[in-house]
């Protein structure tokens, strides 16, 4: 498969299209939504027709925009998706967190999480391979496979793509998330190396928490992952304080930068492996802080516990920043555009009350 290095439009006048799975998730939604904007053509695919009726109407994309049913699971179901594409987002994933646990968790874990996760990913790039037209596959990974520890415990100064979580590691520790992060990690591997075998040009998104405004009907995990401190929600708030053990701060990016990110990979030629996309990381404390300006009158003092008595590991974008990719949005733009939309959507009461 040849480099990709398309504009929307296209020698001859065509724009080009592209396919986006998980298109009525938190990313998917607003990445097919960034693409209209951008004078892309749009295949976007979902599971349940009923559920992206939301988000057709915020979409407005007009002849631009496709809907296709497809299943992961069934082998063949992307066909017509894929079908005329330029190129492939795959956002769609898992978003099992955590299971009760029972004497075969690893057995439940692996045969009704990870197989097919696994076995969905391989069906989509099958189908890109019958396509003859995607010439490259952005696929959305996250920040949840990389730690910021090296192999004996220590602090790693900077922290990078290679910088993978051992699978035994996360097999062994099961830390609040283990589930979603062995997902991921198990999900990207085999695509690498099915892309690999098949030469498919495939590259990674390494997404960092993602937060800001959102168009889905409910309020998108990641967000309620940050914003746990001012919840106290049992479920999330465990996870939160993992990234941090794990990372040694709080990554965050802004939805429209992450978005950005993706079409950016698709579009630069020399793009290739993995890419951290990161715009700013945040001591769990600062975290707090900053939440505690913008919701006062909050409950979050339960969480200002925490204290760091070393410099945190600088999580590198550099890699995506040399390729020329830039941030538009700061902690303050990302942290205060979430909580006006979770206040927009009551799941936050008003701002002082």
């Amino acid at each position: 498969m040849e480099n990709l290095g398309t504009k929307a439009e296209k020698k001859g006048g065509k724009v080009a299209t592209y396919c986006v799975t998980g298109a009525t998730g938190y990313i998917g939604s607003w990445l097919v939504k960034t693409l209209l904007q951008r004078g892309y053509a749009v295949h976007a695919t979902v599971r349940d027709p009923v559920k992206s009726l939301h988000l057709s109407s915020l979409w407005r994309g007009g002849n631009q925009l496709r809907l296709f049913q497809a299943d992961l699971q069934a082998e063949g179901s992307f066909d017509e998706a894929v079908e005329d594409c330029d190129g492939v987002y795959h956002v769609a994933a898992s978003m099992e967190f955590s299971i009760l646990a029972n004497d075969n968790i690893e057995t439940y874990v692996q045969s009704n999480i990870i197989e097919p996760a696994v076995k969905g990913t391989l069906n989509l790039l099958k189908a890109c391979l019958k396509s003859k037209s995607v010439k490259r596959v952005v696929f959305t990974s996250s920040i949840s496979t990389i730690t910021a520890k090296d192999s004996n415990g220590k602090w790693r100064p900077v922290v990078d793509e290679s910088c993978q979580i051992p699978i035994d590691h996360i097999w062994k520790t099961k830390a609040s998330g283990w589930v979603y992060v062995l997902s991921k990690l198990l999900t990207e591997e085999a695509a690498v190396k099915f892309a690999k075998e098949n030469a498919i040009n495939l590259v990674s998104v390494i997404t960092s928490t993602v937060a800001g405004s959102f168009l889905t009907a409910s309020v998108p995990s990641s967000i309620q992952v940050l914003l746990s401190p001012i919840t106290g929600d049992p479920r999330f708030f465990p996870i939160l304080s993992a990234v941090n053990t794990r990372m040694g701060s709080i990554a965050l990016v802004h939805i429209e930068d992450i978005c950005s990110a993706h079409i950016f990979l698709m579009e630069q030629a020399r793009a290739e492996g993995r890419y951290i996309c990161c715009a700013f990381s945040c001591l769990m404390p600062e975290l707090v802080n900053h939440l505690a300006q913008l919701c006062p009158g909050s409950s979050i003092q339960r969480f200002q516990g925490e204290k760091q008595d070393r410099r945190p590991s600088e999580i590198s974008s550099k890699k995506l920043r040399d390729l020329g990719f830039n941030y538009e949005y700061g902690i303050e733009d990302i942290i205060g555009q979430t909580i006006k939309s979770c206040v927009d959507c009551c799941f936050l009461p008003p701002i002082g009350k």
